[in-house]
């Protein structure tokens, strides 16, 4: 079946090489460094001790803790983090400097994965989260290196998915050294898909462990004075066609009951910031953007909404804000990661799609430290959040407390990067 997955990719190739000089158009980074996707990367001076993959934001924002433990440990321009996007690979660039080596991963074509490993000779692979490449575990696993599915999650989706090509999906779970899963259900699924059992472990979330970045929260606290201490705020963060329209239809009614009320719209993804721009003017909205806003200017008391046109300040966003709507939850991609804001003590709200952040949705709505949210009930229940202060500071205090009751798996995790045998093991 690998055969007939890799002949499948390299007809795909071409296509996928239109797309990204399409997806180039809005964002420029799609259409350069396209020869690290093949495994045309720079070798470095010295072998890789560990090569981190991290798809996208999310994924490299999770990975931080690790990473910098892992920089401790080897020294500077010893790990390698790789993206396959042009975000995730900025984020990298900005948390983490010259510290680590980046590039974008290869595709998964066997040609470039040999390619890649050849130059970069890792002596162990972290993956992030669910990512399963047939083609590249099985050169590490052939090559005798270490590999870890680190993080893993397996939604309930994601498990159907894969279910489909079940005999692909078990021959590349068998090529894991390790797979250290979030939580007992994921860990569950990744053995019914065909993962060795005595190579599956529960570790827990990485996403518990991110700290708040200092400078992060204080430029928060500084926004919201630029902003108006006693206004009330909200963030709709992380959101995707579809949901700042309803954002904005929430914020017209909230404002209704709270004049004062102020919007912080964070779009997901920085080629749609124009237009969502353009969706708050069309309705009527005086609007400030972020990349307009000069330091430490107050925001006149007129504007109604704050565009966050900026990459890598979300932390800061949340700070500024009373409550948090987290998005990717009222239309169907699966949710984002609604412990950021319960980091900062923010009460937290999504909508029904939630796939990918089962647990961490599950864990605050039992501690009391979220709600759930339909698209109509959005604007009363933030006109009932905000009202009520009191309410508010139960709700963040008890986020704040799940998340700091859950943090640890980063330790795990380097405890079991650090047992990890010369060659996976023969079951």
């Amino acid at each position: 079946m690998r055969l007939v997955y890799t002949f499948l990719l390299y007809l795909l190739t071409p296509f996928v090489l239109l797309r990204l000089l399409w997806r180039s158009r809005r964002l420029a980074d799609y259409r350069r460094r396209i020869g690290e996707r093949f495994g045309f990367v720079p070798t470095p001076a010295q072998p890789v001790a560990v090569w981190v993959h991290a798809v996208s934001v999310g994924e490299a924002l999770a990975a931080l803790p690790l990473v910098r433990a892992l920089v401790e440990r080897h020294g500077s321009q010893r790990v390698l983090v790789t993206t396959t996007t042009p975000t995730g690979s900025a984020r990298v660039r900005e948390a983490l400097g010259a510290a680590v080596l980046h590039v974008y991963a290869p595709y998964d074509l066997p040609q470039a994965v040999d390619r890649f490993v050849s130059r970069m000779r890792p002596r162990c692979v972290v993956v992030m989260e669910t990512e399963l490449w047939p083609n590249l575990f099985r050169a590490l696993r052939r090559r005798g290196i270490p590999l870890v599915i680190a993080n893993a999650r397996l939604s309930v989706r994601s498990f159907r998915g894969y279910a489909r090509v079940r005999g692909l999906a078990a021959a590349t779970l068998a090529d894991c050294t390790h797979i250290a899963a979030q939580s007992e259900a994921d860990a569950a699924r990744f053995r019914a898909l065909g993962a060795p059992p005595s190579r599956v472990s529960v570790i827990g979330n990485l996403k518990f462990d991110q700290m708040v970045p200092p400078a992060q929260r204080a430029s928060g606290h500084a926004l919201r004075q630029a902003l108006g201490s006693r206004r009330p705020v909200w963030i709709a963060a992380s959101t995707h066609e579809g949901e700042e329209e309803r954002a904005l239809a929430a914020h017209r009614l909230l404002r209704q009951a709270l004049p004062q009320a102020l919007l912080i719209l964070v779009p997901r993804h920085p080629q749609r910031f124009d237009t969502v721009a353009s969706l708050v003017e069309r309705a009527g909205f005086t609007a400030v953007r972020r990349s307009a806003l000069p330091a430490h200017a107050p925001v006149a008391p007129s504007t109604a909404v704050l565009l966050g046109d900026s990459m890598g300040e979300m932390f800061m966003y949340y700070a500024a804000a009373d409550v948090a709507f987290v998005g990717g939850s009222l239309v169907p991609v699966g949710g984002h990661n609604v412990l950021e804001p319960a980091m900062l003590g923010k009460p937290v709200l999504f909508g029904p799609h939630m796939h990918n952040f089962a647990e961490a949705r599950t864990l605050l709505l039992d501690a009391g430290a979220a709600l759930e949210v339909e698209a109509h009930t959005l604007a009363d229940t933030l006109i009932a959040l905000l009202g009520d202060a009191k309410r508010c500071q139960r709700m963040g205090d008890a986020g704040y407390a799940a998340v700091a009751a859950n943090r640890g798996a980063r330790e795990r995790l380097l405890a079991l990067i650090d047992a990890l045998p010369e060659r996976p093991v023969a079951d």
